[in-house]
C-alpha cells in the first residue's frame, strides 16, 4: 500500500470518528438547550424590578396606573435599539416599543398609564392596571424570541434569567 493511500485512511477514518463523537453530542446539547431558563444567553437586555399592584390606592388614577411598572435594563456598554420588542403579562397584554434607544448600562420603565415618553420613563397608556399579584413579563425581541421573563407570586419573584 502506497504512503498517501495509507494517509488518506487514516485521516478519513479520524473524520469518521469526529463525526460519529459530533453526532452523539448533538442530542445532549439539544436537551440542554430545552431545559435552560427564559433568557436568551446572548442579550445584555435583561427584565429587572417590577412593581405590580402599585402602592396607595388601586383607583384607576393616572398616579395609581404609572406606579406600577416594569422595568427593562440593558446590563452591556452599547445601546440597543428596541425597536419592536414586546412586553407582555399572562393575560396577552403586550406593549410594543417603537423607535427606542436604551444607553448602554441604564434602564427604562415601562409604565401602565399615560404619560410623557421619555429616556427613562415610557407609558402604555393604558386605562386599567395589568400587572397582578400574581403574573409574569415576559420580554421578546423584534423577531419574538424570548429574551427574559420574570414572574412572581404575591412578595416572591420567581426569577427566570
Amino acid at each position: 500500500m502506497s504512503a498517501s493511500l495509507a494517509t488518506r485512511r487514516v485521516v478519513a477514518t479520524f473524520l469518521a470518528a469526529g463525526a460519529l463523537v459530533g453526532a452523539a453530542a448533538l442530542p445532549a446539547a439539544a436537551a440542554d438547550d430545552h431545559r435552560r431558563d427564559h433568557r436568551s444567553p446572548h442579550s445584555s437586555i435583561v427584565i429587572g424590578d417590577v412593581q405590580y399592584d402599585s402602592p396607595g390606592r388601586n383607583d384607576r388614577s393616572a398616579r395609581a396606573l404609572n406606579g406600577e411598572w416594569v422595568e427593562v435594563k440593558n446590563t452591556g456598554r452599547h445601546s440597543v435599539n428596541l425597536r419592536g420588542f414586546t412586553l407582555t403579562d399572562r393575560q396577552g397584554n403586550r406593549y410594543r416599543f417603537n423607535d427606542f434607544r436604551l444607553d448602554g448600562r441604564s434602564s427604562v420603565k415601562v409604565h401602565t398609564g399615560r404619560g410623557r415618553d421619555t429616556r427613562h420613563d415610557v407609558y402604555q397608556d393604558r386605562r386599567e392596571q395589568v400587572w397582578d399579584e400574581r403574573d409574569s413579563a415576559t420580554l421578546r425581541d423584534n423577531r419574538g424570541n424570548v429574551v427574559d421573563s420574570d414572574s412572581w407570586n404575591g412578595r416572591r419573584h420567581h426569577r427566570h434569567g
